[in-house]
């Protein structure tokens, strides 16, 4: 099994120790963003997430201020279809990629939230939505792989005449496209025509069953699609802390928060919010909904609501799991996101093939902190190591 992509999150709508209060919480500030972006890179992350919503600091500026801060980490930023021209999309796109040398991907978002789409501008339902996106994405492709004459298109929503890119992207024929949905429409939109289909932590079960539909009608449009899972992680030395912590991250939300979220999310059209929220159906006694896929932070948390709770190897053969039902790319998360950054990468990516390993760091000295002036830390293990080698 070949090693998987692990993308880190930057957290624009905010950071904390717990959910629902503002004990804890910490400014969510060019310099914190900067602090995750350059950990994610240094630490050996593949890719970063940026949300999007009026509940964010906007994705496309917070990712190019990030560019020359960071080497080799790649930015999936969204794209809202409806929300701006495919012409102007495709022009920050590729700007953007040439400016970070190859380093963009596009998470193209329909949204599920009908009061957040019309304070912005759209008015369209769900259908609607899902028409709008299909034609935003050929004109997308037909822009960038135009010749001088232009790409023409007249469609239901959207009509262009002579579009292209006068400044390819590095990338080619594009950054590729990421999507996540659970509709009908979604699984059809993501068979046709992305490259990428995310979805949100659910059991493996449910994971395959999506897997298996979407493969299914790529199949029928000539086509294969990669897929990828977004998840928060609480890993810690032994499963009884990593258990500790998660209830320690919804120790302050109360019942009427947690009512109050529900029926914010009960108002959205989006078929992926309503699967997360039959998952635990609000109760606090239902969250473990798989072993160890647990879902209290989708109590309040709007998207992506559980998380994947134990020890690191633990943790690494849930993921296999995953992997095995075809999964490539995870993109993870965890409160706070700087230090848990640090903590999945130090603990879990050594079981995953990922990171650096020790020797293989550019300075070259010592590994850990010296002891008594001259005492040299001996090499560590992966607990499953240290099993294996006793």
């Amino acid at each position: 099994m070949s090693n998987p992509n692990v993308f880190w999150f930057i957290p624009t709508h905010g950071d904390s120790r717990y959910l629902g209060t503002s004990q804890g919480a910490r400014a969510v500030d060019a310099d914190y963003m900067r602090q995750i972006a350059v950990a994610a890179d240094t630490l050996g992350y593949d890719g970063v997430l940026l949300p999007t919503g009026r509940s964010c600091e906007d994705a496309w500026v917070v990712a190019s201020s990030l560019i020359s801060a960071t080497r080799k980490l790649k930015f999936l930023v969204a794209v809202r279809p409806g929300l701006s021209t495919p012409g102007l999309a495709v022009r920050m796109a590729s700007t953007f990629d040439r400016l970070s040398n190859g380093r963009l991907l596009i998470n193209v978002v329909t949204g599920g939230d009908q009061s957040e789409l019309e304070a912005d501008g759209l008015f369209a339902d769900h259908a609607e939505r899902y028409e709008i996106s299909d034609e935003f994405i050929r004109i997308w492709r037909g822009a960038f792989e135009a010749d001088d004459k232009g790409f023409h298109y007249e469609g239901k929503h959207l009509t262009v005449k002579g579009t292209r890119t006068l400044y390819p992207p590095v990338q080619k024929p594009y950054p590729p496209l990421y999507f996540g949905g659970s509709s009908e429409a979604a699984h059809e939109l993501a068979a046709e025509q992305m490259d990428v289909y995310l979805t949100w932590g659910e059991p493996p079960g449910a994971v395959a069953e999506k897997i298996a539909d979407i493969r299914a009608r790529a199949a029928r449009h000539g086509r294969k699609v990669k897929f990828g899972i977004r998840l928060h992680v609480i890993v810690r030395e032994t499963s009884e802390e990593a258990w500790r912590a998660a209830d320690k991250l919804i120790s302050h939300l109360d019942d009427a928060t947690i009512a109050k979220a529900q029926a914010a999310f009960a108002r959205m059209d989006s078929v992926g919010q309503q699967r997360m929220a039959a998952l635990h159906g609000g109760r606090r006694d239902q969250l473990e909904v798989s072993p160890n896929l647990w879902a209290g932070v989708g109590l309040v948390r709007g998207g992506a609501g559980t998380a994947l709770v134990g020890d690191p190897e633990t943790v690494a053969a849930r993921m296999r799991e995953y992997q095995d039902l075809g999964i490539e790319t995870f993109i993870l998360s965890g409160y706070p996101h700087l230090e848990e950054s640090y903590r999945f990468a130090e603990l879990v990516f050594p079981l995953l093939g990922k990171g650096k390993e020790q020797g293989e760091h550019s300075l070259s000295g010592p590994f850990g902190e010296v002891m008594a002036v001259d005492i040299v830390p001996k090499p560590g293990l992966p607990k499953a190591a240290e099993q294996k080698a006793a």
